[in-house]
């Protein structure tokens, strides 16, 4: 049992729980396509973003946030890409709430050039 202990903690340090030989190490590289692609998506037109989309994103991200954090061994890389995605998907959300509040108070102030540009529009 005593010369177990040393052959343990060797192949703890030549196995670690974070290496790329494991789902902990790529995870977090492969997810942060996902921030780069939503990131990307700050230059679009606002009318061109998705809702449920954007909704995914945040609760993808806040949610598994979370559970890289209670999970054993503890992810912090996969819990930062999560966190990330969050915060894009909140920004992408934040902007959408805006341009359809505008166009609400648009509709609002200038109710005839709100019905000329329904009609016009196919």
């Amino acid at each position: 049992m005593a010369a177990q202990a040393p052959a343990q903690a060797a192949a703890k340090v030549l196995n670690p729980a974070f290496n790329p030989r494991t789902v902990h190490f790529w995870a977090p590289i492969l997810k942060w396509g996902l921030v780069i692609a939503g990131a990307s998506d700050f230059y679009r037109p606002v009318e061109s973003l998705s809702i449920t989309q954007n909704v995914a994103l945040f609760c993808t991200g806040a949610i598994w946030t979370r559970w890289c954090m209670i999970i054993h061994p503890r992810n912090i890389p996969l819990a930062a890409v999560n966190f990330f995605l969050a915060g894009v998907g909140s920004v992408q959300l934040g902007r959408i709430g805006l341009h359809y509040r505008n166009l609400k108070k648009h509709e609002k102030e200038h109710p005839v050039m709100s019905e000329v540009a329904k009609k016009t529009t196919p």
